[in-house]
């Protein structure tokens, strides 16, 4: 079996700069609205959800809620998806649903599924790389890097150790 070189797409400083155009893109999208929720799937999505609203709370004195989606990423059968954050924050608002990766779109597909009991306002979907393998019917309204590769590739976000944080191939 051959092993890949890791090869650095974006460094720390790249990474910080697309989340915080991700941030302003939100932001300018969003001006009229009164709050923002902003829900990250756990693991790196829900990092790269915790930097946009760090970088939201900079730019505007909107009310910014942060959530966390809680799934397991590997399963093929979503049995229980949670939200760690009370449901009626989210009525009648907009959320943007984050995570890392766009690969397939099955992740962000489950994620949706708390959402669609709940009287939203707007749902949309930002994610740091998308690959644009789509199996399901995904599309992501904010996109830091979007990337061809292929299916044989990997991509990995790291933001949560900041001695090696980058978005990574493999």
């Amino acid at each position: 079996m051959e092993v890949k070189e890791v090869e650095e797409l974006l460094n720390a400083e790249e990474t910080a700069q697309k989340v915080r155009r991700m941030a302003y893109q939100i932001f300018e999208n969003n001006y009229k609205e009164k709050n923002l929720i902003v829900a990250g799937i756990n693991g790196e999505g829900y990092t790269l959800a915790s930097e946009i609203v760090d970088n939201l709370r900079q730019i505007t004195d909107k009310e910014i809620y942060l959530a966390k989606i809680v799934l397991d990423k590997q399963a093929e059968v979503q049995p229980d998806i949670k939200i760690e954050c009370d449901v009626d924050t989210f009525k009648k608002k907009t959320v943007v649903l984050v995570d890392d990766v766009l690969n397939t779109g099955r992740t962000l597909a489950y994620s949706l599924r708390p959402f669609l009991s709940i009287s939203l306002k707007s749902l949309q979907v930002a994610v740091l790389v998308n690959r644009d393998f789509l199996q399901f019917p995904i599309k992501a309204d904010y996109v830091g890097y979007g990337l061809s590769t292929t299916l044989n590739d990997h991509v990995k976000v790291v933001l949560s150790d900041v001695e090696k944080k980058g978005v990574y191939l493999f």
